[in-house]
């Protein structure tokens, strides 16, 4: 069992960084990947971003490339999701999940099995 918590979101400008924390409890975090996923008004949750459990390997979606960089620490049982030149776009909840596996299908909503209850970004412009 594995609990999230999301922490870090908040009311930015364009332009602003953010970074987000999800604090996981249960001593099985640094065996799952973490992703990060957003959802916003009226849009189904999508994909942003993923980290295997050991931290080699990311995987991001084309709208955040180069703009947000997930990072994990396993001695702190945390992952973050740091987020770089915000957009209007980025306005959303973000929520983290943890899934237990490989790092293939790291995109797709079923491949999760924990769940954090989101955060809101919201970016003005």
């Amino acid at each position: 069992q594995v609990q999230l918590v999301e922490s870090g979101g908040g009311l930015v400008q364009a332009g602003d960084s953010l970074r987000l924390s999800c604090a996981a409890s249960g001593r099985t975090f640094s065996t799952h990947r973490m992703g990060w996923f957003r959802q916003a008004p009226g849009k189904e949750r999508e994909f942003v971003g993923a980290i295997n459990w050991s931290g080699v390997f990311t995987s991001y979606s084309d709208s955040v490339k180069g703009r947000f960089t997930i990072s994990r620490d396993n001695a702190k049982n945390t992952v973050y999701l740091q987020m770089n030149s915000l957009r209007p776009e980025d306005t959303a909840v973000y929520y983290c999940a943890a899934g237990a596996g490989g790092f293939t299908g790291q995109a797709n909503i079923r491949r999760y099995d924990y769940w954090g209850q989101g955060t809101q970004v919201t970016v003005a412009s």
